[in-house]
């Protein structure tokens, strides 16, 4: 059975002066993508996707060379957008992540709403899983907030009520079905 290997990006080199989109991975985030396609190697994985953003593009690179598969993007994959406010700083942050999440219908601060996002990354995922020209696994590096949003709609709950990933730093993956798109296997974290 063909799978998809969902993997949030893990941490990122957080800088207020830089569009989030922008943000690469640090040292440790590049250390745990790769030690994710250890985990992967002499498997079935025949490509990888990621969304455009430099996190996840550092990601799928990193995965894509040590699996010796393309590595291809999808701006869809991205994060829910969050440009009309740019960087917001923790603890406020989390108070409008807990906002977007719970008021799914409703752009808060500009934002794309909850239920957008949710449909533009179940969109682009059942798209990959339909038209991915390679006949094996696939990885595709995103995000954990449209990760959570796809692993809802996965488990067919209300936006904001799914299982959630685990590490404060991201790089946590779901396993999906890719012909039934349906739920194999929930959040698991790659090791520090």
């Amino acid at each position: 059975m063909p799978r998809i290997y969902y993997l949030t990006h893990p941490q990122v080199v957080i800088d207020p002066a830089v569009p989030v989109p922008h943000w690469p991975l640090t040292e440790v985030g590049r250390r745990r993508a790769g030690l994710f396609a250890d985990t992967l190697a002499g498997g079935s994985v025949t490509a990888v996707w990621s969304s455009d953003e430099q996190k996840a593009l550092d990601g799928g690179a990193i995965i894509a060379g040590r699996l010796g598969v393309p590595h291809r993007i999808d701006p869809d994959l991205g994060e829910n957008d969050r440009s009309a406010t740019g960087y917001i700083a923790p603890p406020e942050f989390w108070e409008v992540v807990a906002e977007f999440f719970g008021k799914p219908d409703e752009s808060v601060r500009g934002w794309e709403t909850a239920r957008h996002a949710q449909d533009r990354i179940v969109n682009a995922m059942q798209r990959l899983a339909r038209d991915e020209p390679t006949r094996g696994d696939i990885v595709v590096v995103a995000h954990g907030g449209v990760g959570e949003l796809l692993m809802a709609h996965l488990q067919d709950v209300a936006i904001g009520a799914a299982e959630k990933p685990q590490h404060a730093g991201g790089g946590c993956w779901i396993e999906i079905d890719k012909d039934g798109f349906s739920l194999l296997a929930g959040w698991r974290n790659v090791p520090d």
